[in-house]
């Protein structure tokens, strides 16, 4: 058994489409090839999200496809008080502050969107006096920020490549608690990373943009830092990314026409890993598996009819 350690991070806001399982399939691909291990996180923080019969049905959902893992699942809605700590620590090096804004005055209050749509806060609330922020905590309550520095993060991706970030320019303050209470992605998934020791984190690339900041944040909390490896997205035929919200290939109707290993087939061939479209188990194409093999750009792809 290697070092290797990975991990599936579904969110369980509804059921897991193409997608989704191309990101488990290829995570799981990648550490089991190493000879690793595999860890389960449900990503459950969003109580407006996030429902008990989602995480259970994720769990169904991979053992139909073959895909197991190592250890109890891990529910984020179970370590608040794990990241209560690490909000504190920051808090203690003086590195949050309180934002009062609305999403209305946030997107006003933001710099132009990044490459990814993304709007950049300007740290409008960052220059609040504390006379300021008294008289607004009257009114609402505040989300609580990170203050980036002027840091330029880099890493070398294992599928990207090199990729950096200069964190006030193209990331800006971003949210760690929000004004609900709910711990944000970012912390969250930095704290559990550790937590669970987990060496290498294979997600889409969608995601690539987050590093940056786990990256400093890692450094800020004395965390270690994982390899990352950011794939490219499946896209609907029209071109759109695939969302749960839409039910784009969600596997309950992919289950209405197509066998477990009819799907992993289809993904191993989009990934470069077979030649030809044939159904496979997971396991059958462990052998296979090579980060060189893997394509660098978004696929738009069509099921073969049934």
């Amino acid at each position: 058994m290697s070092d290797v350690v990975g991990r599936f991070a579904p969110s369980p806001s509804g059921r897991m489409h193409l997608g989704n399982l191309w990101a488990c399939l290829l995570a799981w691909l990648a550490a089991r090839s190493a000879g690793g291990r595999m860890v389960l996180r449900l990503e459950d923080l969003d109580p407006d999200r996030c429902r008990p019969e989602y995480c259970d049905q994720i769990l169904r959902d991979l053992e139909w496809l073959g895909l197991d893992w190592d250890g109890a699942p891990v529910y984020q809605s179970r370590r608040t008080e794990a990241y209560a700590a690490a909000f504190q620590a920051l808090a203690n090096q003086g590195l949050l502050y309180p934002c009062f804004c609305t999403r209305a005055q946030r997107l006003a209050a933001s710099a132009p969107h990044r490459s990814d749509g993304e709007a950049i806060y300007d740290g409008r609330c960052r220059r609040l006096s504390e006379a300021e922020r008294r008289e607004l905590e009257q009114v609402r309550s505040p989300a609580w920020r990170a203050a980036v520095p002027e840091q330029t993060i880099s890493f070398c991706d294992l599928l990207q490549g090199f990729y950096q970030e200069e964190l006030s320019r193209d990331c800006g303050d971003f949210i760690l608690r929000r004004s609900d209470g709910v711990y944000a992605y970012q912390l969250a998934a930095v704290v559990d990373d550790a937590f669970m020791g987990v060496t290498q984190v294979v997600r889409g690339d969608d995601l690539l943009s987050s590093t940056p900041r786990q990256l400093w944040l890692q450094e800020r909390l004395g965390l270690p830092h994982p390899e990352y490896g950011h794939l490219p997205l499946l896209l609907a035929p029209d071109g759109r990314r695939l969302a749960k919200r839409d039910r784009d290939l969600e596997l309950g109707r992919l289950q209405q026409s197509y066998t477990a290993p009819e799907l992993v087939g289809l993904l191993a061939h989009a990934a470069g890993l077979l030649d030809r479209l044939e159904p496979v188990t997971p396991r059958e194409v462990l052998p296979l598996f090579a980060w060189e093999k893997l394509p660098r750009q978004d696929l738009t792809l069509s099921l073969p009819k049934p």
